[in-house]
């Protein structure tokens, strides 16, 4: 039987808040599926990744799957899936079928999704309210099938019986829901963080002349598996050179030259639960100075970030702190011309520094939930209090091109430095910081 590490608990305890949520709601019924396996050419698909918000709340992992709530007189959790099919199974491995199903991940009933387009518009009868990720377009089919099965629903009431007339967003609700990571949440996060980390250890100390980033690449991914991910969290970038001053660079047939910089942002996933790192380093495993210069500046900014990323601390207080420290290091290495004041007022270290300092962390890279507080409906929100458990990113950075008017010791020079980082009832935790930060730490890493 497939293996699952979280315990089954906690997914039926967040089935039990939304249903409680659904209840303030005046109650309903709600309609969410897996994601969708995607063709990835003529005979073969792309490796298959459950929806986050399913997960979330069934721990099931298998593809063409439906849960279905009933916030009514008795609660209901109902799951619907892929039958047992021995010929099938020999193909493409053990199914969990209805009855295991429904008994290991302790849902009230469970059927053959087969059964689907039959039932679920029973199911709808006597209920006026429909929950359903509304806004999640990654489910294409989703409003299709919902369509169809409230108007099977109507026919089959004849009046008679209440059917779904106001369909309301999922989507919020539960993003607030995930915003908070509970203990099997942390634990798992934690891990895939260390996993991350040792990888990118890997990668250091492997980093030569003369190699490829599709190289460093594979040794990232030999210790995420080694160490038991399924994954990666994204695409991994690896990015030598100028290649670091594009923000988003997957790996490729560069070659890592002496005196250069690599520049590498790669997690894993664990358990559906992903990690985001990013360090950046020197080929030879020396800094030079400008390269130094640049470094300790974004050093700096992360931390002052971090001393800003608390519960006492909105979200953006950490960008804004990290931002007025590039800013005036900028300054400082004669990057930028005027005063501190001025260049945060007229925004011209965006040149340099063209992304924000963070974003959420959890079941997805870049995590659901608004950086504003809720409602989401109002106006002027003002930035929401960070609050314990929690979990982002703390990712400040630099990069200049090539420009008449920037000192030639600086062209090329890609630096992000980037740790996941655990709200606490003070401050905050880094639990990614398995793989060195500081120069002496990194440059005696690589010295070996």
């Amino acid at each position: 039987m497939p293996s699952v590490t979280s315990p089954i608990q906690s997914f039926k305890t967040r089935r039990e808040r939304l249903l409680a949520w659904m209840h303030t709601q005046g109650g309903g019924i709600a309609i969410l599926p897996t994601a969708a396996l995607r063709p990835r050419n003529r005979d073969n698909h792309y490796t298959f990744r459950h929806d986050s918000d399913f997960f979330y709340l069934s721990g099931f992992k298998e593809s063409d799957a439906w849960l279905v709530l009933i916030a009514g007189d008795v609660d209901q959790s109902i799951l619907f899936c892929e039958g047992k099919n021995p010929e099938a199974e020999i193909w493409n491995g053990k199914r969990w079928g209805p009855q295991a199903a429904a008994e290991y991940f302790d849902f009230d009933q469970s059927y053959d999704v087969s059964e689907r387009d039959q039932r679920i518009p029973e199911l709808l009868l006597g209920h006026a309210q429909l929950f359903t990720p509304l806004s999640n377009v990654s489910n294409q089919q989703l409003l299709t099938h919902v369509h169809d099965w409230v108007a099977v629903a109507q026919r089959k009431s004849r009046g008679t019986r209440a059917t779904p007339v106001k369909w309301l967003d999922l989507c919020e609700p539960l993003a607030e829901m995930r915003l908070i990571k509970d203990a099997t949440e942390l634990s798992i996060m934690k891990e895939a963080a260390s996993i991350s980390a040792q990888a990118h250890v890997r990668a250091m100390q492997a980093t030569h002349a003369g190699l490829h980033e599709y190289e460093l690449e594979a040794e990232l991914l030999h210790t995420f598996r080694k160490r038991g991910a399924q994954g990666v969290a994204y695409d991994s970038i690896v990015a030598a050179g100028a290649n670091a001053c594009v923000l988003h660079h997957p790996a490729g047939n560069s070659v890592m030259h002496d005196g250069e910089l690599v520049l590498i942002d790669a997690g894993c996933e664990l358990e559906g639960y992903a990690s985001d790192i990013t360090r950046t380093f020197p080929v030879n495993g020396r800094f030079s100075g400008a390269q130094r210069a640049l470094y300790e500046i974004v050093l700096h900014a992360q931390k002052e970030a971090i001393a800003h990323t608390s519960p006492t601390h909105h979200w953006n207080a950490g960008h804004e702190a990290a931002v007025r420290v590039l800013t005036q290091g900028l300054l400082d290495e004669g990057l930028l011309k005027g005063t501190l004041e001025q260049a945060l007022e007229t925004s011209t270290y965006s040149r340099f520094y063209m992304h924000r300092t963070g974003h959420w962390l959890g079941m997805d890279v870049h995590d659901v939930g608004t950086y504003r507080a809720p409602p989401l409906g109002a106006e002027d929100r003002p930035w929401r209090m960070l609050e314990q458990n929690m979990v982002l990113t703390i990712e400040p950075g630099l990069y200049v091109r090539p420009a008449e008017d920037v000192p030639e010791a600086f062209w090329n020079i890609g630096i992000r430095i980037e740790d996941d980082a655990v709200i606490t009832a003070q401050g905050c935790e880094l639990i990614s910081r398995g793989v060195p930060v500081e120069i002496a730490e990194i440059e005696a890493l690589m010295k070996g």
